[in-house]
């Protein structure tokens, strides 16, 4: 059985959302059971209106609520009894296999940072998602907004627990191809930032294909898309607008006069199909990656379909035991990556003494 710990009173809707998303999730997987953290009237009083399957669930009171707005770090100084703190207490006192919360994005990372701390090895959490493609499975992007500002080694290990986390998923698809997000292909393109980070993870044990562009993200140039949290942000946003543009204009143009109605009619299979392979709610549901639990943001203006696939990932992360298989993963590439700075600085001396002589 996988117990899941969910913040019913996050993201801009609250319970309006995040009860009837649990209850469609519970519908769909039947080897789960719920704790539903927030006010415990207020959660009783809704979960009752839906005639929600309370053997499967058990409400934990919280008397506060992180505001959408509230700054992080005074969330967790002073809101330790809020939802969001108790949903991630869950995964560290072992009650609840991951946290689920539609909440405030940087109290939520601040918060499980600080409750849950990070892997051995990794000095920051980033925020990972996967991506829709034209491939066979989807493509997994980080960081996507927690750290603006990184160093070489930071990204490196971020292509590091990326790596880990798909293995986890993916065990089939053998070792995932790593991506660095550049302005070109060309190794000898981007910041100086970039090109360090390039010249780490060729060195390194990873599958490490190069650089790649925004514009092959979609079509499955590589499987772990790695960049830091101000670039991987802004790609991620111009891609949720881009759908939203081309998913208003095909309507727009099908609208437009008779015949292009009755050209709707007859495309109609083939609209929903596009429809429901770009529908954002599907990709609902942002990993907090390199923390020792498992944690997951839902966008907070998700309606219940979109949190509902945000407890899904939830779900399969903790169903296939990925935190334990990142830790060891981690591990091992950290070892791996000493071992190849060992041999370097011992090949460098030699060569040092090579030209004393």
């Amino acid at each position: 059985m996988i117990t899941l710990a969910v913040d019913a009173m996050g993201g801009d809707s609250g319970l309006a959302v995040t009860v009837p998303g649990a209850l469609a999730f519970l519908k769909q997987q039947q080897d789960v059971h719920l704790i539903m953290v927030g006010d415990e009237s207020a959660v009783r009083q809704a979960l009752s209106a839906a005639n929600a399957p309370m053997e499967r669930i058990t409400v934990l009171h919280a008397s506060e609520v992180v505001g959408m707005d509230e700054a992080p770090q005074l969330a967790l100084k002073n809101k330790k009894d809020s939802s969001m703190r108790i949903a991630i207490n869950q995964v560290k006192e072992g009650t609840a296999q991951a946290a689920v919360s539609a909440g405030n994005t940087g109290a939520l990372m601040a918060t499980a940072r600080f409750v849950l701390k990070t892997i051995p090895g990794i000095d920051r959490p980033a925020i990972a998602k996967f991506l829709p493609s034209d491939s066979e499975h989807l493509t997994l992007a980080l960081d996507l907004g927690a750290n603006v500002d990184c160093t070489p080694e930071q990204l490196v290990q971020f292509a590091i627990i990326g790596n880990e986390l798909f293995q986890a998923l993916y065990p089939q698809k053998g070792s995932p191809r790593i991506g660095l997000l550049n302005v070109g292909t060309e190794d000898i393109k981007g910041t100086d930032t970039v090109k360090q980070t390039f010249k780490l993870l060729k060195s390194s044990k990873l599958n490490f294909i190069g650089n790649i562009e925004s514009n092959g993200v979609l079509y499955g140039e590589a499987d772990v898309i790695v960049a830091d949290g101000f670039v991987g942000n802004i790609m991620l946003k111009t891609i949720e607008g881009a759908v939203k543009f081309m998913s208003g204009a095909i309507r727009q143009e099908f609208q437009r006069n008779l015949f292009n109605k009755m050209a709707a009619v007859a495309a109609l299979p083939a609209l929903k199909g596009l429809k429901s392979k770009l529908d954002p709610r599907k990709f609902n549901g942002a990993i907090l990656l390199g923390l020792r639990g498992i944690v997951i943001k839902s966008h907070g203006g998700t309606d219940d379909v979109g949190f509902s696939y945000a407890l899904e990932e939830a779900y399969h992360e903790a169903k296939s035991a990925s935190l334990s298989k990142i830790e060891q993963g981690v591990a091992e590439q950290f070892a791996a990556l000493e071992a190849i700075k060992a041999e370097q600085a011992a090949q460098e001396a030699q060569q040092a003494e090579e030209t004393k002589v």
